[in-house]
């Protein structure tokens, strides 16, 4: 009660003496701050865990245990999430999509600390995922539970969690600028003085708090020495192609092994095969091992035989071509490991396997290229693993803006600026047209609860069916005489249309107007000969509860031109909705989306 009786108090204080966006701006600076404390957090045990098992148990010990890491991280995530959490701990960045749209913003207490006690067991013991989608994930539930204890509405609270976002990414690669687009590109929000300033706040002070506890270090460490010429644009625009190419696999692959997850009932036997894959890969190929940033490392300072150097098959590193193939294999099975590591049950992101694989890709066109023969100027194999990092991105992620301005930023300058943006545009546009939604919202994308740019479908997202459904309607039986439905229907209803439902299953099989009653209603003599099932007529259209989305329900309000519909739920009528009552519900939820 005293914590309640100061919460009370405070509320009534802040509403006489600061005012409503003052307040969102220190509630933004807070979140900033626990956003990039959390990604300390999160990167600090996992790298400690990393170091112990890496440094201590495979040097001294056996390579063989590579096999197990991951099997033992998982099975450590599946008992935390089972006995501790009690409830389940989803992909951070579709799950944070998921709370915008469909919970209006409001995220569960206990994803506060899911991801920080789960994903650093999953990444540190070499499950093959990244800790950026938890990170945001972490932020994003304290954010939105900081705005639902001081009582901010639906549009604040969705706009503080794109605050936890941009202060993750700014935390984690010390890229302001890239962390809000990110937020804005990845979370829909609107671009406005009102938001910029939170976003702006938010992103500093979690860049201020990285700078703090990690000091100078950054995860790319690399500064751009070889200009860009004009002779390289075929190149990248070639790597675009191949970006888009490599996207529409990623995607396929990552959805492929979801589904072969998905058919397994039992969350051991999930387990039990996704850890032994898993486990597998790494001892094969140990560069899988984790989130991948060493390799990554290696690549851009020229150093990819130090990538490669524990190949189980032993094979001839100073052969380029060798090389080459090993690093196409690191392309292909990266994204394997990392479904493999979410279908065992395994917690993080897809942000470092996407830059994983660019990096590599793009440093094997540019090998290739070099070591064709076909061409006679070089180009730069540090600048294409940069561009191609960006040139995946933008396909996988269908985040654009995100990848140019993260590149550029990483590199501590815009002399690759042009390439980013050919072949970033390039991927993006060739792969939406293949793939229209990105890995982060591939499933709210297909069943239309996706929030979007487009404020309209935004807005028709935002709306709840089952506020707008009306049960005031007097039903009426199929085998009902004129006479009943006379006395038991039109004199006791207000409303002029009548559903006909069947007796046994209350499955709806028709309707019936007042105006097809009107002519006969009162001609007693046709009382007990007349029948529902011959005045009734089929509905214009039948809203299905279950399967169709707000802008389904306007398209056929639109279509039929009526002016009531009725509901069905499980083939049983429930209800009509009102294009009255849906127009004003539509006109409340835009000006609440669209108010500061």
């Amino acid at each position: 009660m005293p914590k309640q009786t100061f919460l009370k108090r405070f509320l009534i204080w802040r509403a006489k003496h600061i005012s409503h966006r003052q307040f969102v701006y220190l509630l933004s600076i807070v979140i900033g701050f626990i956003s990039g404390f959390g990604a300390v957090v999160l990167k600090n045990m996992t790298h400690f865990i990393q170091h112990v098992l890496e440094g201590k148990v495979v040097k001294y010990y056996h390579h063989a245990f590579y096999f197990l890491f991951p099997l033992i991280g998982l099975t450590l995530v599946y008992l935390i999430i089972k006995y501790i959490i009690k409830n389940k701990v989803s992909h951070g960045i579709p799950t944070t999509l998921y709370a915008i749209s469909k919970r209006k913003g409001l995220i569960r207490q206990y994803q506060m600390f899911g991801s920080i006690l789960t994903a650093p067991l999953t990444v540190g013991f070499g499950g093959s995922v990244g800790l950026e989608g938890p990170t945001v994930a972490t932020g994003a539930a304290i954010g939105s539970n900081i705005a639902r204890m001081f009582h901010m509405n639906q549009t604040t609270r969705n706009l503080l969690i794109g605050c936890a976002a941009a202060g993750a990414l700014s935390s984690i690669f010390k890229a302001p600028i890239a962390a809000i687009i990110f937020a804005i590109e990845v979370f829909s929000l609107d671009l406005t003085l009102v938001s910029m300033l939170p976003l702006l706040l938010a992103s500093l002070t979690a860049i201020l708090t990285s700078y703090f506890f990690f000091g100078d270090d950054v995860l790319l460490p690399f500064k751009i020495e070889d200009k860009f010429y004009i002779a390289d644009a075929p190149f990248y625009i070639a790597l675009g192609l191949i970006a888009a190419l490599t996207s529409i696999y990623f995607t396929r692959a990552y959805e492929y092994v979801e589904n072969l997850f998905d058919k397994l009932d039992s969350p051991i036997k999930k387990l039990l095969f996704g850890g032994i894959g898993i486990g597998v890969l790494v001892y094969f190929i140990p560069p899988l091992f984790g989130e991948g940033f060493d390799v990554i490392n290696n690549l851009i300072a020229g150093h990819p035989e130090k990538a490669l150097e524990n190949n189980f098959l032993n094979l001839d590193l100073t052969n380029i071509w060798v090389v080459i193939m090993l690093l196409a294999g690191l392309v292909f099975f990266k994204i394997i490991a990392s479904s493999l590591t979410f279908g065992a049950g395994g917690v993080g992101g897809i942000f470092a396997p996407t830059l994983f694989m660019g990096s590599i890709m793009g440093n094997c066109i540019a090998k290739i290229v070099n070591h064709s023969g076909v061409f006679s100027t070089p180009i730069s194999e540090s600048n294409f693993t940069l561009v191609g990092m960006a040139g995946l991105m933008a396909g996988v992620l269908h985040a654009p803006l995100t990848a140019i301005f993260l590149i550029a930023e990483l590199t501590g300058g815009y002399e690759l600026f042009i390439p980013l943006m050919i072949t970033a545009v390039i991927s993006f546009s060739v792969t939406k047209k293949f793939s229209p939604h990105s890995v982060y919202n591939m499933q709210l994308g297909r069943k239309g609860e996706l929030i979007t740019h487009d404020k309209d479908h935004a807005v028709l997202t935002l709306m709840d069916i089952d506020k707008v459904i009306e049960t005031n309607f007097a039903s009426i039986t199929s085998n009902m005489n004129l006479g009943e439905i006379v006395n038991t229907a039109v004199i006791q209803s207000k409303r002029n249309i009548f559903p006909v439902i069947d007796a046994k299953t209350r499955a709806l099989v028709g309707i019936i107007l007042l105006d097809d009653l009107r002519s006969i209603m009162f001609d007693t003599d046709l009382y007990g000969e007349v029948r529902a099932r011959d005045l009734m007529q089929p509905a214009p259209e039948i809203i299905d509860f279950d399967k169709d989305k707000m802008t389904d329900i306007m398209q056929k309000f639109q279509d039929s031109s009526a002016w009531n519909l009725p509901v069905v739920k499980d083939n049983k009528y429930i209800g009509f909705i009102s294009k009255s009552k849906l127009l004003t519900a539509y006109r409340r939820q835009l000006i609440n989306f669209t108010k500061e």
